[in-house]
């Protein structure tokens, strides 16, 4: 699959934009009514499990998600594009407070016609990563 399909440029485009911190790019790739459930149903970002729609919402889930990492690392194995869409599997490592915690899952991107995301949805399980939770230790060496 080459990289040209939209969804995949979308994805890898949102995922860049996360690693560079640039919350304005990132919001940019979103169509007006762009949705993000990340994870999917309720969670500390999301208590209502409905996910966050439009550019506001998706900006206060940035400032809530993403603001307060130091880094989030995309170590994806693989990915299938089909339609408007494009499902990544492997896993999201955040850096945060000296921490590091492993969300394992399918990450997926649903495009418009123009390229913008219509949903980011993130299959991956609260308990799960919560194991995961450990030092960082490039924290500790830099």
């Amino acid at each position: 699959m080459s990289g040209e399909h939209p969804a995949v440029v979308a994805g890898l485009a949102s995922q860049q934009a996360v690693r560079a911190r640039n919350k304005d790019a990132w919001l940019d790739l979103f169509a007006a009514d762009g949705k993000v459930e990340d994870p999917i149903g309720p969670s500390p970002f999301d208590p209502e499990g409905v996910g966050h729609q439009g550019r506001e919402a998706i900006g206060a889930f940035w400032d809530k998600a993403i603001a307060p990492t130091t880094e989030i690392e995309f170590l994806f194995g693989d990915k299938f594009a089909c339609g408007s869409e494009v499902a990544f599997t492997g896993l999201i490592r955040t850096h945060m407070g000296g921490q590091l915690i492993d969300a394992e899952g399918v990450f997926t991107y649903k495009v418009d016609a123009d390229g913008k995301i219509l949903a980011l949805r993130a299959f991956w399980e609260l308990e799960r990563a919560m194991a995961t939770f450990r030092p960082d230790e490039k924290a500790t060496v830099e």
